[in-house]
């Protein structure tokens, strides 16, 4: 492994203690998420600076709004990060009610879509990104009314984000739908895929390089195509490797984290493993991108790429710790 990632790597698992020492209540993924949040900066973990900025948010919000959900430390470390968070939290809030008003409904996945936006799009740009998100929802809807929900606002947001034409996004996220469908056995991570690919550097063969690189997984007895790894492998196929070369990365980042405290098989499941894992290799070719081996165009649309998916993964398991929750009661 080069130098540089092994480094991350060890960033990455110190920044998991550091949050599970600071945060014991949390889920576990979410000590994870903000732990690779924080490693893709290459900084440590600030747990008093994430704590200033949950308590910021409590201070801003009422006693049961979603902002105060399961996805609030995710918030709050993605705030920590952030130059000037009062407004950052302002807009975030000022973002979620427009996108209420034009009828989304609340959730953790909003919150993040809004957060999206507010940190994307100038103050002057609101309106105009809600409305496209909308578009975009709404045109994704037509075509899946049974599958297109909640856990759509963050892509959403993504697509309003980029200078895609609606109309036309919607059509080609359809037309990847129904090449990559028969290969695929859920629809819902398959629509998923196409946002991610839509969003990418898009070409003819973009179904043709995803099913090739789940080929090459499979044949190392790794599963990329399971509901919350299928769109990392859509994220792995717009990176400019060697398809064996990038799997055997990603074997060895998955095959190092396991023999870590906290990594274990009984503290973190095989495809959440594998999603981290993948994630910290897509950062790691995202810096080579920056140092001049692609165009800055493709690596700021894969970063932001990585970003949706890492805070849809938060809400995610905010979903899933929620349900957890109900279900003990």
């Amino acid at each position: 492994m080069q130098q540089h990632h092994t480094e991350r790597l060890e960033l990455f698992v110190s920044n998991t203690q550091i949050m599970k020492k600071s945060f014991k209540w949390q889920h576990a993924m979410m000590h994870r998420l903000a732990a690779l949040l924080y490693a893709t900066e290459n900084k440590v973990v600030d747990g008093e600076a994430i704590r200033q900025s949950h308590e910021l948010i409590k201070q801003n919000t009422k006693l049961f709004s979603s902002f105060r959900g399961n996805s609030a430390i995710s918030i709050a470390a993605m705030l920590s990060l952030t130059a000037d968070e009062d407004t950052k939290l302002a807009d975030t809030l000022h973002v979620y009610d427009l996108m209420k008003e034009i009828k989304f409904r609340n959730s953790d996945y909003l919150v993040i879509a809004a957060y999206q936006i507010a940190t994307q799009a100038s103050p002057d740009q609101f309106q105009h990104m809600v409305e496209r998100a909308k578009s975009f929802y709404d045109g994704m809807k037509a075509e899946h009314r049974f599958l297109t929900g909640q856990d759509d606002y963050i892509f959403a947001a993504m697509l309003a984000l980029s200078d895609l034409d609606v109309d036309s996004g919607v059509v080609r996220m359809e037309q990847l739908y129904r090449e990559l469908k028969p290969e695929f056995s859920s629809r819902n991570s398959v629509q998923a895929l196409t946002q991610v690919l839509v969003l990418g550097d898009d070409t003819p063969d973009a179904s043709g390089r995803v099913i090739a690189l789940n080929e090459a997984f499979r044949k190392r007895n790794l599963r990329m195509d399971k509901t919350y790894t299928l769109s990392s492998l859509g994220i792995l196929s717009l990176l400019p490797s060697d398809r064996d070369s990038l799997v055997d990365q990603i074997v060895e980042t998955q095959d190092w984290l396991r023999t870590q405290k906290g990594f274990g098989g009984w503290s973190i499941d095989k495809q959440e493993l594998l999603l981290f894992s993948s994630a910290l290799i897509a950062i790691q070719y995202v810096e080579n991108l920056r140092n001049g081996v692609l165009t800055s165009a493709i690596s700021t649309s894969i970063t932001n790429i990585i970003i949706a998916q890492q805070a849809a993964m938060a809400a995610a398991a905010a979903a899933s710790a929620a349900a957890a929750s109900s279900s003990s009661n």
